[in-house]
């Protein structure tokens, strides 16, 4: 092997304004480069515990149980999935988009009979419309998205802890893609179990999954305890129900691991564990409201300008989430030309989406470190020269100024 052929890592500057990943917030990179501990040392032990503390504020919830799980946003769901799904337990999700589906497919591989419901992408459920599919499944847990970056659509959670407490339903919640940048309160709402990822709102890497789970949930959890030989002892009691078909994303073992008897599971991602403790601590540092408004803010100024350049945006405006925004590509116009474009002549990243919108409509994110007024106006000022570049003509200059205007009505400078 020719080693003189590898080079060192150096990326190429990029201004990332897709669905995600975002640039990271350069806190949270900093504090990523810290020296590792081992996984016993009190100062990491105490780390921990300031995770689960931090992550109660970013939740909005007082849950004992609020952590890491090790893997992307993907490994939060599924640890909770496999969980807390027995074989056989009916499941209910309502799909509004590709992530709905991504619920259905973790569903069906922890061996659950998986009910859905649909609405067409763009648009959301209302509350009667799944109360009414619970009624009819009789299903163990509902399983929602509440970001769904592949439509952009919000969907409201607020009365659906409500009705799952009638009905004897656990509701799990995905909110990779919205939390920090929606409101979302689990308490509030009564949402049993939430995952999250760090590459969206919360400024950071992929690589790390926020969960937190209601004491309703973990008791069904430990229902399944089982603790490893090796590491068992007399005074340790197996479950009563059927084992966890996982044993790294065995949420009782990582309980026991995150718990005050620092049962031996996994060896924590000291690396990720400090990003993740730095991206919370600047949230709520900023004030988690204080950081939705902005992505609001950010976002509907985005929405301002595309639309002054005569885009159509995709979707039920009235739902879309903050910090994501769908628009339709022109006729006439190939969306991956200025796609390549955006990127190789800007260094400006833009998503396409999924599915039955694949190639139809392009997916623009205003979303943690990027919610700020330079990223908007930068991606504006590209997206117009390059749409007029390939033949579709907007009025010069519009859409900054109708951020400007939108930036000035609100009072913003920054």
């Amino acid at each position: 092997m020719d080693i003189s052929s590898f080079s060192q890592i150096n990326p190429p500057p990029r201004l990332l304004m897709g669905p995600g990943p975002i640039n990271a917030d350069p806190r949270v990179l900093r504090a990523m480069s810290s020296q590792l501990i081992g996984q016993y040392d009190p100062a990491m032990t105490d780390y921990m515990n300031q995770v689960m503390a931090l992550y109660r504020g970013v939740f909005a919830t007082q849950n004992q149980w609020t952590l890491l799980v090790d893997g992307t946003s993907r490994a939060g769901i599924e640890a909770i999935l496999v969980s807390t799904i027995r074989p056989g337990d009916k499941v209910l999700v309502p799909v509004f988009g590709r992530f709905g589906h991504l619920l259905c497919e973790i569903a069906r591989r922890c061996r659950a009979e998986v009910h859905t419901i649909e609405v067409p992408w763009g648009e959301v459920f209302r509350p009667e419309q799944i109360e009414e599919a619970i009624k009819k499944v009789k299903p163990r847990l509902l399983l929602t998205v509440q970001g769904d970056t592949s439509t952009t659509m919000l969907q409201p959670l607020e009365q659906l802890g409500e009705i799952c407490r009638r009905h004897g339903v656990l509701l799990y919640t995905d909110a990779t893609a919205s939390l920090a940048g929606n409101p979302l309160e689990t308490d509030a709402w009564g949402i049993d179990a939430v995952s999250a990822g760090m590459q969206k709102c919360l400024c950071g890497p992929s690589g790390t999954s926020p969960i937190t789970l209601s004491d309703r949930i973990v008791d069904q959890i430990r229902k399944r305890k089982c603790v490893e030989e090796g590491i068992r002892t007399a005074q340790h009691q197996q479950g009563d129900e059927e084992m966890i078909y996982s044993n790294y994303f065995d949420l009782g073992m990582v309980l026991d691991y995150w718990g005050p008897e620092r049962l031996n599971h996994h060896t924590e991602a000291t690396s990720a564990l400090f990003g993740a403790y730095e991206a919370a601590r600047l949230i709520l540092e900023e004030g988690l409201e204080a950081g939705i408004a902005r992505h609001k803010l950010h976002g509907d100024a985005m929405l301002k300008g595309v639309q002054a350049m005569g885009l159509q945006v995709f979707g039920d405006i009235q739902h879309k989430m903050n910090n994501v925004l769908g628009i339709y590509i022109p006729s006439g116009v190939v969306g991956d030309e200025v796609r390549h474009l955006m990127l190789n002549d800007f260094g400006i990243e833009i998503g396409t989406s999924f599915g039955p919108l694949h190639g139809k409509v392009w997916r623009i994110g205003t979303m943690g470190y990027n919610a700020r007024k330079s990223c908007v106006m930068q991606t504006l000022t590209a997206l117009e020269a390059v749409l007029n570049h390939v033949g579709f003509k907007t009025v010069q200059g519009a859409a900054l100024q109708a951020a400007w205007d939108h930036y000035q009505a609100s009072g913003a400078h920054a």
